[in-house]
């Protein structure tokens, strides 16, 4: 663990895979297409404190709906690639356009379309209920199933890191004092 905590503390950009990470990767279809995502509010508030601290989070999916796009922007975050079954040109354009290197960069994702990605960065994550051979490949595995807690796990693990975790609390604590 203490090898990961050093690979978090140079972290400047966190990127999501969104089907099988972001959310439990179940579609449901009505008969005009995909009609519902399942997206879970811790993740989304782990991502929106992790931005607060200065970490850019950024989407790379192969999957192309308006959901995402309104749950990206609801959140926030501005670096957002639909549409990228194969998904390095994405992952080289951003790393490019925000001048970082693979060690800054953190990517989680749930299957061989991230492995490329996984295997290129500083702190490549996969989620528990990833099949193994993402396990085998990733340098850290999530304790929680994708769609349930996995992007905060990653938000929390960066932010304790990089000593940015306490801020927020305390943020909340001060709030709960008595006036």
């Amino acid at each position: 663990m203490k090898n990961i905590i050093e690979k978090a503390k140079k972290i400047r950009l966190v990127i999501f895979d969104v089907d099988g990470v972001l959310t439990s990767g179940k579609l449901f279809y009505s008969p005009n297409g995909i009609a519902l995502k399942d997206f879970h509010v811790h993740d989304g508030q782990g991502m929106k404190y992790l931005r607060q601290t200065g970490v850019e989070i950024g989407i790379i999916t192969a999957c192309k709906t308006t959901m995402i796009a309104d749950r990206m922007r609801d959140l926030g975050i501005e670096h957002v690639y639909q549409g990228q079954p194969m998904k390095i040109a994405a992952f080289q354009h951003l790393k490019q356009k925000l001048k970082l290197t693979n060690e800054q960069i953190a990517y989680v994702g749930d299957d061989l379309p991230d492995l490329p990605i996984i295997k290129q960065v500083g702190l490549g994550i996969t989620v528990a209920n990833a099949p193994q051979f993402m396990r085998d490949h990733a340098l850290f595995t999530t304790s929680a199933i994708g769609g349930a807690g996995a992007a905060r796990e990653v938000c929390d693990l960066i932010m304790t890191a990089q000593g940015t975790f306490d801020e927020i609390v305390n943020a909340y604590l001060k709030e709960a004092e008595p006036a």
